[in-house]
């Protein structure tokens, strides 16, 4: 492995393990997520925009978690024909979640949005302007990943993840949260957090082939990771809190019980962490588990991960 990079133009070097099809399984598990809240926030009407909003956090986080691999080792070099995609996607689905965030204000159905009305949401709605700036972000970062992707000699994956950051941290910064103190910084440093827990590892399982790329990687995700799970759960429990105002509204509320089974996925989690550190890591640092088993267990892991995802969208969502 001496001197060679890790992605680059292509995508994932060439290696071991078998092509990463079932990291795909994180956009059902997301949806799944949707689906559950709804269950949860009954007789609520279902709220059609988190179906589209789970999909571009998860694309968002992912981009964000390609553009920080050579933060966590230096050969890991961004995909940037995946990263062009995938930034392409994320684009168009936050246009649909602008669409859908329109038809809410306006009050009408989606089909029933007239172009005179998306406009005047995006031009004299606060939501609607923050809506174009994020456009406009993940643009830029689709645009300089195809750019990248011809010229890499040149290329910086730092800018990529700046606007990928601003564009993830931006509309938690003008949501609900907004209007309590602090409320803002609370909301967008655990969207931050989330996003790089989740996008790193969907990034290695998707560029990591062999088995001692996973023994040098995996160890260091774990040490990442850690004090990202802490900044989450603290962050989402003060949120919850302030948003909640008590203990009754947990169990009777839609919104308090989507927000209980979100911290119910996260205490799963974080049990999951931790048997991964006692079964997973130390196995694959010293090189004693293959390539496809640390593929499968990242798999199992992002999927629960995407779970979680779903149930963050609809509250995000929710009144």
């Amino acid at each position: 492995m001496t001197g060679a990079t890790i992605g680059g133009r292509g995508g994932a070097r060439r290696g071991t393990a078998r092509a990463p099809w079932s990291v795909l399984l994180i956009v059902p598990a997301g949806l799944l997520g949707v689906l559950l809240a709804w269950a949860l926030a009954l007789p609520a009407g279902f709220a059609a925009e988190a179906t589209v909003r789970v999909i571009a956090d998860g694309v968002g986080a992912t981009v964000l978690g390609l553009a920080a691999l050579p933060r966590l080792r230096e050969r890991l070099v961004p995909p940037w024909r995946l990263l062009a995609v995938l930034a392409g996607f994320w684009c168009g689905t936050e246009f649909a979640v602008l669409v859908f965030e329109a038809a809410e204000v306006v009050g009408v159905p989606v089909t029933g949005l007239g172009a005179g009305q998306f406009g005047s949401y995006l031009v004299d709605i606060s939501g609607g302007q923050v809506g174009i700036a994020i456009l406009v972000g993940v643009g830029a970062v689709a645009c300089y990943s195809a750019v990248a992707f011809r010229r890499p000699d040149i290329a910086s994956a730092d800018l990529v993840l700046v606007f990928a950051a601003v564009a993830l941290a931006l509309r938690p910064i003008t949501g609900h949260m907004s209007q309590q103190a602090f409320g803002s910084v609370l909301a967008a440093v655990h969207a931050l957090a989330a996003a790089v827990w989740f996008g790193l590892l969907v990034a290695l399982a998707l560029v990591v082939r062999t088995r001692g790329e996973w023994a040098v990687v995996l160890p260091r995700y774990s040490a990442v990771a850690l004090p990202l799970v802490a900044t989450v759960a603290v962050t989402g429990l003060l949120n919850g809190v302030v948003r909640v105002g008590g203990i009754t509204p947990f169990v009777s509320t839609g919104y308090g019980r989507i927000l209980l089974a979100k911290t119910v996925v996260l205490v799963g989690l974080l049990a999951l962490g931790w048997w991964w550190r006692r079964s997973w890591v130390h196995r694959a640092a010293d090189h004693r588990i293959t390539a496809e088993a640390s593929l499968r267990r990242a798999t199992i892991e992002v999927v629960v991960m995407a779970l979680a995802f779903g149930l963050a969208a609809t509250l995000a969502v929710t009144a």
